[in-house]
C-alpha cells in the first residue's frame, strides 16, 4: 500500500492558468447522476453478458456481486477525493496530489486508453443493435455515430447532459419493459445450479461486468463543470451506482430464468423472444441503441475533460489543453478523440475493446483507492478498509483478465511511462 506523501498546496478548482480560461459550471445533481447512469446502463446491459456469462458459466450472478462491491469502493473513494480535489481530471488529479506526478500520469494513460477503448465498444454496440448488416456497414455506422456525438459535446457540456437525460429516460423505459416480460413471460427455467464454473472463471467474469459499473468515472472527472462539487459529485456518484447495480441484478436475475446469456451476441433479445414476446425484440434493439449512444456521450464528456487537466500539465501535448472561448469545452482534445475512436471502431472487435478497457479501468481505480488511503482524517468520509478493499480488488480482477487485452493495455502503459521519462531527462538535460 502506498504510503503517500505531503500533497502540493491545493489550488482551487477555479484556479488555472491565466492563459488557459476554466469550464463553466453548469452541471447540477440530476445532469450529473444522467451522464453516470447512461454511461453505466449502456456499457454493460448491452454488452458485457455474453462473454462475461462465457467466462463464469452458472457464476454469473457471483461474478456481478463481486464487480457491484468492487465498483462500491472504488466510487466511494472516488466521492471522497472529489469532494476535496473537485476539478477536471478525476484520478489522475488525486493520484498527483496524494502519491505524486509519476502515479498521477499513470492513472491519467490508463483511464484515456481505458476509455477511449470503451467509447469504440460502446460504438460498437450501437452499431451491432442499430444495423441488421454485419461487415462493414456496422462499423461505417459505428463511425459515423462517434463523428455526431463528438459534435454534440463540442457545442457544450448542457447540450450533452440534456441530450444524455433523453437517452438514458428511453434506455431505462426499455429496460423496464425488458424485466417486466422476462419476469412475466413464458419459457422460464430454474436458476441454474452453479457447477459449471470456476474460481478464475468466476473473478474473469467480475472484471468484464466491472467495465460496466465504471461510468460514475465521467462525474468526477467533470468536477471543474459541476455546481457546487463539494456537496454535488460525491451525491451523484453514490446514486448513480445505486441505480445502476439494481438494474443489473434485475435484468441479470431475469435473464437467466429464461436462456443462457452465452449463447447469444444479444442475450437481452434473445430473452425477449425465448419468453414468448417476440414484438419487442425490435424495441429491445432501439432501447439498446440509444444506450450505448447514451454511454458513448458520457465517455467522450469524460475523456476530453481528462485529456485537458494532463495537458495542462504538459503530461499530454499542450496545445490540447486549449478550451473553447464560446463552447466553453476542451474541443481540440475532443477533436483527436474523435478521430482516434473512429479508427478503431474499424479496426477492433467487442470482445477485445472490452477486456482492453476493464483493464486500464481497473488500475485507474486502483490509483484512485491508494489516493484516497492517504487523505488525512478531516477529508475522510468512509473508513479506510474500503480502499484496502477496492484496491486489492481491482488489481485481482486485472490479472484475471483475458491475457492479450491485458498485455496490449500494460504495454501501452510502459512505452507512455518511458516515453515520459526519456522527455523528462531530454528537458533536464536541456535545463543543465
Amino acid at each position: 500500500m502506498p504510503s503517500g506523501r505531503s500533497p502540493r498546496r491545493w489550488r482551487r478548482a477555479t484556479d488555472v492558468p491565466a492563459t488557459q480560461p476554466g469550464l463553466a459550471r453548469r452541471l447540477g445533481l440530476t445532469d450529473a447522476v444522467a451522464i453516470g447512469v447512461g454511461s453505466m446502463v449502456g456499457a454493460g446491459v448491452f454488452a458485457v453478458w455474453q462473454p462475461a456469462a462465457q467466462a463464469a458459466g452458472s457464476g454469473l450472478l457471483i461474478g456481478l456481486v463481486i464487480a457491484a462491491v468492487v465498483a462500491y469502493c472504488n466510487a466511494v473513494s472516488s466521492a471522497q477525493l472529489a469532494a476535496v480535489y473537485p476539478v477536471a481530471g478525476g484520478t489522475y488529479v488525486y493520484g498527483r496530489e496524494r502519491l505524486g506526478e509519476w502515479w498521477g500520469f499513470a492513472a491519467g494513460w490508463c483511464f484515456v486508453i481505458g476509455k477511449t477503448a470503451s467509447c469504440a465498444a460502446m460504438a460498437l454496440t450501437f452499431a451491432t443493435y442499430a444495423v441488421p448488416l454485419d461487415g462493414w456497414a456496422r462499423r461505417l455506422v459505428a463511425s459515423l455515430a462517434v463523428a455526431a456525438l463528438a459534435a454534440v459535446n463540442y457545442r457544450g457540456v448542457t447540450r450533452t447532459a440534456r441530450l444524455t437525460k433523453i437517452l438514458v429516460t428511453c434506455s431505462l423505459l426499455v429496460l423496464t419493459l425488458v424485466v417486466v416480460l422476462l419476469g412475466t413471460g413464458g419459457g422460464s427455467r430454474d436458476l441454474p445450479a452453479i457447477t459449471d464454473t470456476s474460481v478464475h472463471g468466476v473473478l474473469q467474469a467480475a472484471g468484464l461486468l466491472f467495465f460496466a459499473f465504471a461510468g460514475y468515472a465521467r462525474i468526477a472527472t467533470m468536477g471543474e463543470e459541476v455546481r457546487e462539487p463539494e456537496r454535488t459529485i460525491p451525491r451523484a456518484i453514490t446514486i448513480a451506482l445505486a441505480i445502476a447495480i439494481v438494474i443489473y441484478l434485475l435484468v441479470g436475475l431475469m435473464l437467466l430464468r429464461v436462456v443462457d446469456p452465452a449463447t447469444s451476441a444479444a442475450p437481452l433479445a434473445a430473452g425477449v423472444d425465448a419468453a414468448g414476446s417476440a414484438w419487442a425484440v425490435p424495441v429491445v434493439r432501439i432501447g439498446a441503441a440509444l444506450a450505448s449512444l447514451g454511454a458513448l456521450l458520457a465517455l467522450i464528456t469524460g475523456i476530453g475533460r481528462t485529456t485537458l487537466a494532463m495537458a495542462r500539465n504538459r503530461d499530454l501535448p499542450g496545445w490540447l489543453a486549449a478550451v473553447h472561448p464560446r463552447y466553453q469545452v476542451p474541443h481540440r482534445a475532443e477533436v483527436v478523440l474523435a478521430v482516434v475512436v473512429g479508427a478503431l471502431v474499424l479496426t477492433t472487435d467487442l470482445r477485445g475493446v472490452i477486456g482492453f478497457s476493464s483493464f486500464g479501468v481497473l488500475l485507474y481505480y486502483a490509483i484512485a483507492n491508494a489516493s484516497a488511503f492517504t487523505q488525512p482524517a478531516d477529508q475522510r468520509r468512509w473508513p479506510r478498509a474500503i480502499n484496502v478493499i477496492g484496491l486489492l480488488g481491482c488489481l485481482g480482477l486485472a490479472v484475471t483478465l483475458p491475457w492479450r487485452s491485458a498485455v496490449a493495455a500494460a504495454v501501452l502503459l510502459g512505452l507512455a511511462l518511458l516515453v515520459r521519462k526519456l522527455r523528462r531527462g531530454r528537458a533536464g538535460s536541456a535545463r543543465s
